[in-house]
């Protein structure tokens, strides 16, 4: 008589090689990005805090570098979407899609 698996089908994929694979595919991109990011905010407030004169000289007009490293925060927001969606398209999403697939198939 076959050994009957009492865990639950979610339980089961979690446990699968490749759900583990995912998993790790999704980490070695946000950790070094949420990182590289965080340093990039920490940087851009400890020169607000730090050096205001680097942050007050003027870039043209009313415009100088802290208004410009601001917005800045804000673009490389957007890119690190764009970049996110693209990593995921090609390497998690068709993983997540097997997995997805395979689920409801049991």
């Amino acid at each position: 008589m076959p050994v009957r698996d009492e865990r639950t089908l979610h339980e089961r994929v979690q446990a699968s090689p490749e759900f583990a694979e995912l998993r790790s595919r999704l980490r070695r991109f946000v950790f070094p990005m949420s990182a590289a990011f965080m340093l990039w905010y920490l940087g851009y407030v400890l020169m607000a805090t730090y050096a205001p004169e680097v942050m007050a000289i003027p870039v043209f007009g009313h415009i100088n570098v802290g208004i410009l490293v601001g917005l800045l925060q804000f673009v490389s927001t957007f890119v690190i979407t764009g970049i996110y969606v693209r990593y995921a398209d090609a390497h998690l999403d068709p993983v997540a899609e097997s997995i997805r697939t395979r689920m409801e198939g049991h």
